[in-house]
């Protein structure tokens, strides 16, 4: 089976966000069929819609996997259930949120799964680390540094370094 390049993006906002992240890539990555490829930094970032909420903390991995997408969401839901992730409010804050951005070159849209992720291309706290990870990334042609530099949270987006 071939490999694809796959790009997901993590966010927390309750509990040990930081630790939570860390170990999530790790997770991610504890997977015959995924192999970690690249880690961006992390950012704070503030909330992007939803109810009031402490600020995020965002990264972004790039993976190599032999995984259907199905089958990475899968993987991708099994480790926000392993960090307590709940669905109580859309947009609301969450200890793990994994989404897939882009799996190859892959255009999907299903009642389960779309890829590239529907608004990716307007969320720097998604396009800035990954511009950062891989600088020559593009999403749907259009480079991705060209995007983050566009997108309306880029402004309160930050490298986090600790507390």
């Amino acid at each position: 089976m071939s490999t694809v390049h796959a790009v997901l993006a993590l966010g927390s906002n309750l509990g040990e966000s930081r630790d939570t992240l860390s170990t999530a890539v790790a997770d991610l990555a504890n997977h015959p069929q995924v192999q970690l490829s690249a880690v961006s930094p992390v950012v704070r970032t503030r909330p992007v819609g939803g109810p009031e909420q402490p600020d995020y903390l965002n990264l972004v991995v790039a993976v190599e996997t032999e995984l259907e997408p199905h089958a990475l969401l899968a993987h991708c839901q099994a480790v926000e259930a392993q960090h307590h992730r709940e669905r109580i409010v859309r947009w609301g804050p969450r200890t793990l949120d994994v989404d897939i951005i882009t799996y190859g070159d892959l255009h999907l849209d299903d009642e389960d799964l779309t890829i590239p992720h529907p608004r990716a291309a307007q969320r720097a706290f998604v396009l800035q680390p990954w511009a950062w990870m891989e600088p020559d990334a593009r999403l749907d042609s259009v480079p991705v540094a060209e995007l983050a530099a566009r997108a309306e949270d880029l402004p309160g987006l930050e490298i986090f370094e600790g507390e």
